[in-house]
């Protein structure tokens, strides 16, 4: 049986048991990180989802706050994920170095793209990924055989939120490495000729449709939807790893609501 992280000893390679749970196809229900910040993050991870998404690419979440965060979260069973603004090995890198384990590609559009996502993921000879012994990723240099072992633990998400993408599911489904596929429905819209409209029904169902292909081609799938009768229809279609709100969303519908209410009965 697997230890928990907090019993494992300091100079073993840290588990991560969201990559083990979408390699047996379990259902993750997660949550979206936007807003900076440890305290913001280990509240959040203390909230029972099984994964949160710390995203780097549409905030102002910077990289020494994404470590902040991550050390926010560590206690708690959440899995914290990070997207990069990226598919950049420099930015990759950093980001796993400071310990992320799951990272989550976003605009991989070929298998070429996701091929390269795959090697700044992993260290020579599988991959580019630069070589620091001393990193928080390693425990400060505790884990002997961090270099040789870590892409063990480490999950690689690519995420598809192109129109022309869509085309080529399969063949990114087909790359080593790639641990799971996840779709953007905002940018797909766009490319789609919806901009601003996730919800028009040519997305909803070009997004339904890449779920079945990415499950059928062997690979969990994921998605981030507001919408939750279309998150209903998402996990049925087969998601695996499922966003179903994000943290900025459900503090402003709080607070209009609020305002709505007061300002009313006022």
């Amino acid at each position: 049986m697997d230890l928990p992280p907090t019993a494992l000893p300091p100079t073993a390679l840290p588990r991560n048991s969201f990559k083990a749970a979408l390699a047996e196809f379990r259902q993750q229900i997660g949550i979206w990180c936007s807003i900076p910040g440890s305290g913001h993050a280990e509240a959040l991870a203390g909230c029972g989802f099984d994964w949160m998404l710390i995203d780097t690419e549409h905030t102002a979440v910077d990289h020494t706050t994404v470590q902040a965060m991550l050390q926010g979260a560590a206690p708690y069973p959440t899995h914290a994920a990070v997207r990069p603004g990226w598919n950049d090995p420099v930015e990759i890198k950093r980001l796993l170095d400071i310990g992320a384990q799951t990272i989550l590609v976003p605009y991989v559009q070929t298998a070429e793209e996701a091929a390269r996502a795959v090697a700044a993921v992993r260290y020579p000879p599988m991959g580019i990924r630069g070589v620091a012994g001393i990193t928080r990723a390693s425990r400060y240099g505790l884990v002997a055989d961090y270099a040789t072992r870590a892409h063990e633990e480490t999950c690689l998400l690519v995420q598809i939120e192109t129109a022309a993408a869509l085309d080529r599911i399969e063949e990114i489904a087909a790359v080593e490495g790639v641990d799971g596929i996840f779709i953007g429905p905002a940018d797909l819209a766009a490319t789609m000729g919806h901009p601003g409209n996730p919800g028009h029904p040519e997305v909803r169902a070009a997004v339904l449709d890449a779920v079945r292909r990415i499950r059928a081609a062997g690979r969990p799938a994921g998605i981030l939807s507001l919408d939750p009768g279309f998150l209903h229809e998402a996990v049925a279609a087969g998601t695996v790893f499922t966003a179903v709100d994000v943290d900025s969303a459900i503090l402003l519908r709080g607070a209009r609501e609020l305002a709505r209410a007061w300002k009313g009965g006022a």
